[in-house]
């Protein structure tokens, strides 16, 4: 991967297939995963440096199922990121020092979740994850990355798409000639507002101060360690980001912009707020303070021609639920193997149109729970007492009257444990359904889905005899203290790990006495370029734990030849029941690609 700085090349127009508008992690991540489809692409970012601010902290067990997928090593991820044993809490606490009222498990780092996913969720600082891909991509020769060029206008002709960009640094404009544009540029996208689209949605009456900032925390702490700390202090209102207790954190402050105007915060009242949030007088580094409104909001449209939007620039939600870096992610997951499929030409134009189709009611969904969350908890946090007591000193002693108040404990629980679909969201990250439009009714109650659209569910399976295997890494759960070795060595591939992002999937059954199917459709879809791998249970592969064997046989009816065929982006394109023949299984691969 190349990186220009102010040199940029003597030509007036540059051809690519793919221009990426956006140097952050979703412009990244695409870039990588059209390099894997043998996509080539060129990212341009405004921004000479990345910003050092953590923003991000959770890569969801979705996002980590997608990196692996594509052969990122997501191991060497989880010893970038928190230790497991550092995160795994949730706490509700007068201050980093101080009583604690309340905890939860912060998302799901139990064990039983590898039941549903090879991959638990990963706290890694947003900026070492943007490292980490960048990284990848430097030893890719199919994408060049253009810092300190910004985007300024482009027109779509039937032939190409041809944007006007710009070196910062010069001024100096030049054009690059694509096939597609893919806007990855913010919630402020450039590339959103050239298109004219509108977002949906609303800010809210909260205002928030970020104040990213480094101390050792582990010893206030002590043994209430945890991701994040809610504090109820009347001074903070809001939440520490512990991404490193001996180090890098981020205060989240709700605070009156009546009584501290946006113009004068500066590093002095930064230090105040974070000694009432720490409680105790530590050395504390203030880095940077950014001030912004909880809000939400969803772009009217995802696609127009040939240039989409992904990532915030698609949509922007309230950072209450850790949703928004995810989504992002699984954004670009759903419109890499469309591009790749229409530039290799095994697709057609509908295949493109799905994109904003599938991925903007996920976005809706995830917006509105990400807002629920946000109205909940700090309405939570004002409600101990503290709402409407100007004086802090004074609200700090009806605080601590409230939660010792022995006729009010119930209450409190109560409320914390009303806090815990906050905090998992499991149902969200990997249950979605693409082609439905209902809200989940509880995002924390996931359920493995069958069902067209759904993405495949997760089981531990193995290799019964001598044939290509995934050509992935095999998994590693060793962090996770409740197995053994030999339970680990049972956790080493996943059904997800048999998708391969560049084809078709059939994971069929066999019938007594019958030869599996799926032959005659591989070679049918090969004469159109497309590509299927087929995988007979119990001859290709098998189920390592029966209670997973079970659940497929009773869904998709393996012993009677039933099976499902799965898209590239691992979500199921048909459940095939026996009864389905293959003849309807190829028309529906060649409906979703647009070529019928």
């Amino acid at each position: 991967m190349g990186s220009l700085g102010s040199n940029i090349a003597e030509s007036q127009e540059l051809d690519v297939a793919v221009l990426i508008v956006g140097g952050g992690p979703a412009g990244l991540l695409l870039a990588y995963l059209l390099s894997k489809l043998d996509v080539p692409s060129l990212i341009i970012e405004k921004y000479p440096q990345r910003l050092a601010a953590p923003k991000a902290h959770a890569l969801s067990p979705r996002s980590l199922e997608i990196c692996r997928q594509f052969g990122l090593d997501t191991r060497a991820l989880r010893r970038l990121g928190t230790p497991r044993d550092d995160a795994y809490w949730v706490n509700f606490i007068t201050n980093l020092g101080g009583e604690r009222i309340g905890v939860l498990p912060y998302e799901r780092m139990d064990a039983e979740v590898l039941d549903d996913t090879p991959e638990m969720i990963h706290n890694i600082p947003q900026p070492d994850f943007e490292d980490f891909i960048a990284t990848a991509l430097a030893q890719t020769p199919s994408v060049e990355l253009r810092k300190g060029v910004g985007f300024v206008s482009c027109q779509q002709t039937d032939a190409a798409v041809v944007t006007t960009v710009e070196e910062r640094l010069s001024r100096r404009r030049y054009n690059v000639r694509s096939a597609y544009v893919v806007g990855c540029d913010g919630a402020k996208s450039a590339v959103r507002e050239a298109l004219g689209i509108v977002c949906e949605g609303e800010d809210s009456y909260e205002t928030m101060m970020t104040i990213h900032f480094r101390a050792d925390i582990r010893s206030v702490v002590g043994a209430n360690v945890g991701m994040l700390h809610w504090i109820l202090d009347p001074a903070v209102s809001g939440f520490v980001i512990a991404y490193d207790l001996s180090g890098n954190q981020v205060l989240i402050h709700n605070f009156d912009p009546e009584k501290h105007p946006v113009s004068t915060w500066n590093e002095a009242l930064c230090r105040s707020v974070l000694s009432a949030a720490i409680g105790q007088d530590i050395p504390t580094e203030v880095l940077s303070w950014r001030p912004w409104i909880l809000s939400r909001k969803v772009a009217k449209q995802y696609r127009r021609g040939n240039v989409f939007l992904a990532g915030d620039a698609a949509h922007s939600f309230p950072p209450t639920g850790g949703l928004g870096l995810n989504t992002g992610i699984a954004d670009v997951h759903n419109l890499s193997h469309k591009i790749a499929a229409a530039h290799h030409g095994w697709a057609g134009t509908a295949l493109l149109d799905s994109y904003g189709a599938e991925r903007r009611h996920v976005a809706e969904v995830c917006a509105k729970q990400s807002s629920k969350n946000g109205v909940q908890i700090f309405s939570f946090l004002k409600m101990l007492g503290t709402a409407g007591t100007a004086d802090v000193d004074e609200a700090r002693v009806k605080l601590l009257s409230t939660i010792h108040d022995p006729g009010k404990q119930k209450d409190i629980s109560r409320e914390v444990e009303a806090q815990r679909e906050h905090f998992d969201n499991l149902e969200l990250h990997i249950g979605y359904v693409y082609g439905r439009q209902e809200t989940p009714p509880h995002a924390s109650h996931y359920r493995p889905k069958f069902c067209t659209g759904a993405r495949l569910p997760h089981a531990f399976v193995s290799f019964p005899r001598a044939i290509k295997k995934p050509n992935l890494p095999a998994l590693d759960v060793s962090y996770v203290k409740e197995f053994d070795e030999a339970e680990c060595a049972d956790r080493q591939f996943s059904t997800l790990d048999l998708c391969a992002p560049d084809a078709f999937t059939l994971l069929v059954g066999t019938c007594e006495g019958k030869v599996h199917r799926g032959e005659a459709l591989r070679r049918q879809l090969g004469e159109k370029g497309v590509l299927l791998n087929v995988y007979v249970v119990g001859v290709d592969v098998a189920f390592v734990h029966q209670k997973h064997r079970s659940l497929f046989e009773s869904e998709v009816g393996l012993s009677e030849g039933g099976g499902l065929l799965i898209r590239p982006d691992q979500h199921i394109l048909l459940p095939l029941p026996p009864a389905v023949s293959d003849e309807h299984a190829r028309l529906q691969v060649l409906t979703y690609l647009g070529l019928l």
